[in-house]
């Protein structure tokens, strides 16, 4: 839009209000910053010493897609048992249907990995899941950082130590990048990312238990490289049913939400850093594992009474992190809605 340089950056969003509909409480504008810090809402577009032709990402949702998503389907049952898994047909499980099968292989076919780096030999696989699960994307704030989950950067650093890391979110690419750049994810001096895949790797299957979803099919991966395989591979997501096609090899955490509230006390991280260590160095074939019991895994040589009971006084602990204080255990709540709309 066409502002003069006296407008201000909420004259901005009014503007882009009128031409998206979005809300200006609604709205995140990434990458706009004065002197490395987040710009307040009556700040003067001319104090942004804006280059010309600089291009603004706008990152919010519609009110009817948030409402699309809050309001559940009326035809709901009322509690779903997130514990419970699918079995719409009980002598063919779900990840073994021909026909979903039949669409992993066309994607295998189709689809391109986008790679940052090259895999490292010896290296097991980690895939993670952005929205929710490492970022809080509907929370209004004026900056990224704000939106982050706590002890990002120091989880990722620890994970890169055992593990080749990618991400797979239900969105289109240029989101990932966005999203991933301005956390500071892809630029980071520690870690390297391997690769990425967008919603476009993801495929469509219909349950009675959620109706037609789209999941994350790990063998999509595992097709396109064989050094990646269900023995060496874990996928963390926030969404359980995006695990339908490899039950095995998902592990899912509490969604980071309300982020304001949450950011001083969330731990989820943290306590993953420990248990994707403790894996690495003592489970040579991950499909021997429950991943619904991360958070009570102890490694083997931890079993005996005397080690087990010091193995349960040890916190998880991340390099030049503190030790966290130890909070309530509670189980994971039930999904609510999906992964988009994600914009």
């Amino acid at each position: 839009p066409d502002l003069p340089l006296h407008a201000c950056v909420m004259d901005l969003k009014h503007a882009i209000f009128e031409k998206t509909g979005v809300l200006p409480e609604r709205q995140k504008l990434v990458g706009v910053k004065c002197k490395g810090k987040p710009v307040a809402e009556g700040m003067r577009l001319s104090d942004l010493k804006l280059e010309p032709n600089a291009k603004i990402m706008m990152v919010g949702s519609l009110e009817k897609s948030i409402q699309d998503v809050s309001t559940p389907p009326e035809d709901i049952p009322d509690v779903i048992n997130d514990l419970d898994d699918d079995d719409d047909d009980k002598d063919v499980p779900i990840e073994n249907r021909e026909e979903f099968l039949n669409k992993i292989g066309k994607r295998i076919k189709t689809y391109r990995i986008k790679w940052l780096n090259e895999p490292r030999p010896g290296k097991r696989l980690l895939v993670l899941d952005i929205d929710y699960t490492i970022f809080d994307h509907r929370t209004t704030a004026q900056s990224m950082a704000e939106l982050m989950r706590p002890f990002l950067h120091e989880f990722l650093e620890s994970a890169y130590q055992d593990y080749d890391i990618a991400f797979w979110s239900a969105t289109n690419m240029k989101w990932i990048d966005a999203k991933l750049w301005e956390l500071g994810v892809t630029r980071h001096e520690n870690y390297k990312i391997a690769f990425l895949l967008d919603s476009g790797a993801m495929i469509s299957l219909h349950t009675s238990k959620y109706g037609l979803v789209d999941v994350k099919p790990l063998a999509l991966i595992w097709g396109l490289v064989p050094a990646y395989h269900p023995d060496n591979t874990l996928m963390i997501d926030d969404i359980r049913r995006n695990f339908l096609m490899n039950p095995q090899s998902g592990l899912r955490v509490r969604p980071f939400r309300n982020a304001h509230r949450h950011r001083n006390t969330d731990r989820e991280l943290v306590r993953l850093a420990r248990y994707l260590k403790d894996i690495a160095c003592s489970v040579s074939d991950f499909t021997d594992l429950n991943h619904r019991n991360w958070e009570t895994f102890m490694p083997k040589e931890l079993h005996s009474p005397e080690k087990k009971s010091e193995g349960e006084l040890a916190e998880p602990t991340l390099p030049h992190v503190a030790t966290p204080e130890v909070l309530p255990s509670e189980a994971p709540p039930p999904d609510e809605g999906n992964d988009e709309p994600k914009t």
